[in-house]
């Protein structure tokens, strides 16, 4: 049975920073090769991808309004999926999932949420102003 944990949400003053981690585990795939996203989802709104590494390789990407700011990496030895967010800003409150698939995304789709199997039970973030 797949399992994704979000941890690492809190609320800060914009300008801040945070890590989020997320931690998977009974995946079909090797760590390192699934696909894996965060995507997030603020009140009233659709949920929205953030960073994905959307060929299962080492290559990223990023929505543009969070390009420069956030940082996605993982790390295969703990089968852990990362999102570092500086400069956080009030428009980034939302609740924050991380996902994954093992079967393959063309890098230009992986912001389409119904491409991933797996899902973790989120993780929040509130930034005040």
């Amino acid at each position: 049975q797949v399992q994704m944990v979000e941890s690492g949400g809190d609320s800060v003053q914009a300008g801040g920073s945070l890590r989020l981690s997320c931690v998977a585990s009974g995946y079909t795939c090797s760590f390192s090769t699934c696909y894996m996203a965060w995507f997030r989802q603020a009140p009233e709104k659709d949920r929205e991808g953030v960073a994905a590494f959307p060929t299962g390789g080492g290559t990223t990407d990023y929505a543009d309004s969070v390009r420069g700011r956030f940082t996605i990496s993982r790390d295969n030895t703990k089968n852990t999926l990362y999102l570092q967010m500086n400069s956080l800003k009030s428009e980034d409150t939302a609740m924050y999932y991380c996902a994954a698939t093992s079967s393959p995304i063309s890098f230009g789709s992986w912001r389409d949420r119904w491409r991933y199997s797996y899902w973790g039970q989120g993780t929040q973030v509130s930034v005040t102003s």
